[in-house]
């Protein structure tokens, strides 16, 4: 069985280019031309994908969080409330569809729970992101294989032993998943990369990525060279702007510097084998005395 799938028209898994998702979530704080300026960066710095959050909120807060008080853009609010101000609906996933495709860049969401899926199969989505916080929500993965789509789980705050009951609930076929830690921003004490090695040791039939919740762009460089073959980082317009992701957030000139970055470590790490290139050949005559 190989390391890969296929999202949309791309195959990820070892021996392809890593598949660079820009994380919108909720950054876009309800407002649609905020969504849209944030794709164009996606687009802009040459990611494969952009990526949404969608939640049912009745269904997703919890019954003691949901009169809940707090200060928000909208006012003081009912936690309830604030979760529907951040959430999209038909209207502008149509148009983040329309937008989507005129740019050409693939999107699809985390769904957090099954109302979620039923919405997304109206868009013929490319796959599905199970979020952390959803690796034990066994009726929920059982839901998203259902559909028969690509899914990728994520192990923040997870044990070895959740992250294997997650995979037999939802099967290893058409299956990737990303190393994590859920705090944002992630301290670089916490980020653990070498989890990369250990999840593709554990899991050989499974493509391994990142998903990043630091401040910078370093780790998610090193976790390619570790092996990673798909980097989500949460993108924003603004890291100052209202909100608990946009802190670990990536402005649009660092998110290009990344794939960029990104793409030159997939060249310099070449094959293991050593060989004399063309371009030693001048140095290795002027220079090597004893041959």
């Amino acid at each position: 069985m190989a390391r890969e799938l296929k999202i949309g028209n791309k195959l990820v898994g070892d021996g392809h280019p890593a598949y660079i998702i820009g994380e919108i979530g909720i950054n876009h704080n309800g407002d649609l031309d905020l969504a849209k300026k944030m794709i164009d960066s996606a687009v802009n710095a040459k990611a494969d994908a952009i990526k949404f959050q969608k939640r049912t909120p009745e269904v997703c807060t919890p019954l003691d969080q949901q009169k809940k008080m707090r200060q928000t853009p909208w006012g003081y609010i009912t936690y309830l409330d604030y979760r529907y101000k951040v959430e999209f609906g038909v209207d502008e996933y149509q148009e983040i569809d329309r937008y989507c495709k005129e740019k050409g860049i693939d999107w699809f969401v985390s769904v957090w729970d099954e109302g979620s899926v039923d919405f997304m199969e109206g868009f013929n989505t490319l796959a599905y992101k199970l979020p952390s916080a959803s690796l034990t929500d066994y009726p929920l993965l059982e839901k998203v294989r259902s559909t028969g789509r690509p899914i990728i789980i994520s192990t923040g705050m997870s044990t070895m032993d959740e992250i294997r009951k997650g995979v037999e609930a939802v099967g290893e076929e058409n299956l990737g998943m990303m190393h994590s830690t859920s705090s944002y921003p992630c301290a670089p004490d916490e980020l653990n990369l070498k989890m990369i090695e250990t999840l593709k040791a554990e899991f050989p039939n499974i493509p391994i990525g990142y998903s990043g919740h630091e401040v910078g762009l370093v780790p998610s460089v090193v976790a390619v060279a570790l092996g990673a073959c798909m980097v989500e980082r949460h993108i924003t317009v603004d890291r100052s702007m209202w909100g608990s992701d946009q802190s670990a957030s990536v402005e649009p000139g660092g998110f290009r510097k990344l794939v960029k970055y990104i793409r030159v470590t997939e060249q310099g790490l070449g094959d293991g084998v050593k060989k004399v290139y063309e371009s030693e050949m001048g140095p290795r005559e002027k220079l090597r005395r004893v041959k």
